[in-house]
């Protein structure tokens, strides 16, 4: 069997569910060490601001990072003024803190925006393009559980094979307890873990 790459991406943002306890973020960066596996965080300029800690430790890892907006407001609802406020807010804070450069990399809040050509107009006059992703297990829902995060993200990113970009979050605690699961799994089938930047042009 070829090999095949997987990049692995957390938006780190604040949380807005039940299944959210502190730490969960530091802990997935324990883990991503512990199995030698990169990835790409997308961070909210606000969340960057009120855990500088962890942001800065997303970057003394070598994980890429990218820009998530400030407010996670949907990009669509913005006008072409607002939504520049927003990003070079996010990206302004970002750089402050964790002292990494995001561009050209941004995730859409929600993934609004993603395929909206004033959306991507404002981006690219802003020097980013949107990373939207193939495979997403709702990570963030309620009722979702460790198990079926993991059985969701392998099964989905086995289909998708070369280039498979995975949507996770930074805060939920079935994410953490998923993810050396997803990790051990994956590489057992020969997938290599990348950030968006080794995949080239990241779309």
């Amino acid at each position: 069997m070829n090999d095949f790459r997987v990049a692995l991406t957390f938006d780190a943002e604040h949380p807005s569910r039940r299944q959210c306890p502190p730490g969960i973020a530091e802990q997935i960066l324990l883990a991503l060490h512990a199995h030698e596996a990169k990835a790409t965080f997308f961070v909210q300029g606000r969340w960057a601001t009120a855990y500088p800690d962890v942001a800065r430790a997303i970057a003394r890892a070598g994980h890429v990072i990218g820009n998530h907006s400030h407010s996670h407001a949907p990009m669509p609802d913005l006008s072409d003024r607002g939504m520049s406020v927003d990003i070079e807010e996010a990206e302004s804070s970002i750089r402050r803190v964790t002292g990494a450069d995001p561009r050209p990399w941004f995730r859409c809040p929600f993934g609004e925006g993603a395929d909206d050509p004033r959306v991507l107009a404002v981006l690219a006059a802003s020097g980013y393009r949107n990373i939207h992703w193939d495979v997403d297990a709702s990570d963030w829902e309620d009722e979702q559980t460790a198990t079926n995060v993991e059985k969701e993200i392998v099964n989905q990113a086995l289909q998708r094979r070369d280039g498979v970009i995975v949507l996770l979050h930074s805060w939920p605690a079935p994410t953490l307890i998923a993810l050396p699961r997803i990790i051990e799994r994956l590489r057992s089938a020969d997938a290599r873990f990348i950030t968006i930047a080794d995949l080239g042009d990241g779309s």
